[in-house]
Order: C-alpha cells, then structure tokens, then sequence
C-alpha cells in the first residue's frame, strides 16, 4: 500500500514533521500488523514551494512537483500535516492543494493534523482544514491531531493525551485503507459502474 505524508512546515527542521512521523509510525505498523506492505513518500513542501508558485502562474508543473503530484495521485492514503497561521492552514498548505487535480483528493483516506504555538488554535482542523478535504471529497479520518507545543513536554499530561490521539489516528487511517478497494481507476471511472443510466444508484 501506498502511503503520501505531506509537511507543510517552513522551518528546519520542520515543526509538522515530528507529528507526521509519528503518524507515519504508528499508521505502518499497523498496516503491517494487518498484513500489508507499505511504501511511504514524505513531502516537504517546503522544498516545493518555488514550483508550487510556478505551476500557479505558468499552468504546469515541473519533473519534482510533477513526481509528487503522481505520488498523490497513486496513494492509498495520505496524512497531511499544516502549521496554523492566522487562524487557518497555511498559504503553502493551500498553494498544494490548489495545483492537486480536483479528482485525486475523491474517496481518498485523508489523516490530518496541525501545529501551533498554543491549544487555542486547534479548532482550525474541524474549521478550516476538514472542510476543505470534505469539499474536495475526500475520505477523512474522524480523529485529527493538533500538537501544540506544550504538546511536546514530556514532564505533563498532555503529551500522553497527543500520544494516545496520534495512536487512534493512525488505526483509523491504517483501517480506512485497508478496506478500500484495490484500484488504478480514477473516482469518474468507476462512476458508470456505480450507478444507472440516470446517475441513480445500480441494482444488485
């Protein structure tokens, strides 16, 4: 199974990769524990950000944005990790998702989380981040994970409560793609065989 993390972190190193990796731990072993094979791609689009504008204003992207773009495409699951800036995700997060075909995000498992200096800024996962991806149709895991840096204090409890949340994600994640159907179509060409002829559901 194919795996897509994307950071969307500017600093280095970044502050969403810590989130992201463990994500990523704890969403492969249990992949593996249920048998699959897993291929993960990391994403720093921090690294991406001059073709990300370009695409923007010339129409196309170049061979890495176009390699990451197919990533994407191809995954069977993405976790998409954004620091909050004012309020909401950032402009590189959203740069990204503005150059993505409108049909890759469809019926896609999608894990997100964010980063922030303080816990009041947590609510921008469920108003800002989850209904873009929902507008975007894609499969959202029901917990996201918003790590500020408090977060991190091992001495407290709220690193045990970050620690238990990342671990819920990840199951839900890992069981999201585990029960999705094996699949190169893309979501339009299934369609046909979804519903009838008068996009009304197909029989069984």
């Amino acid at each position: 199974m194919k795996l897509v993390v994307i950071s969307a972190g500017l600093s280095l190193p970044s502050s969403g990769r810590l989130p992201a990796d463990r994500l990523t731990d704890t969403t492969r072993r249990q992949l593996t524990a249920d048998g699959h094979d897993v291929d993960v791609h990391v994403v720093e689009l921090r690294d991406l950000a001059a073709d990300i504008a370009h695409v923007m204003v010339a129409g196309f992207p170049g061979p890495e944005l176009s390699d990451v773009l197919e990533a994407v495409e191809e995954a069977d699951g993405v976790i998409a990790v954004s620091p909050v800036f004012a309020a909401s995700y950032s402009g590189l997060f959203k740069s990204f998702v503005d150059v993505l075909d409108d049909t890759t995000p469809a019926g896609k498992p999608v894990l997100l989380a964010a980063t922030g200096g303080t816990a009041r800024h947590s609510l921008t996962l469920e108003h800002a981040l989850r209904p873009l991806f929902a507008y975007l149709r894609a499969t959202v895991v029901p917990t996201t994970v918003y790590a500020a840096s408090e977060d991190w204090d091992t001495a407290g409890g709220s690193a045990d409560a970050l620690a238990d949340r990342v671990t819920l994600a990840g199951r839900e994640l890992a069981a999201l793609m585990g029960a999705r159907p094996a699949t190169t179509e893309s979501v339009e060409q299934q369609l046909p065989a979804l519903t009838g002829p008068c996009g009304q559901e197909a029989s069984g």
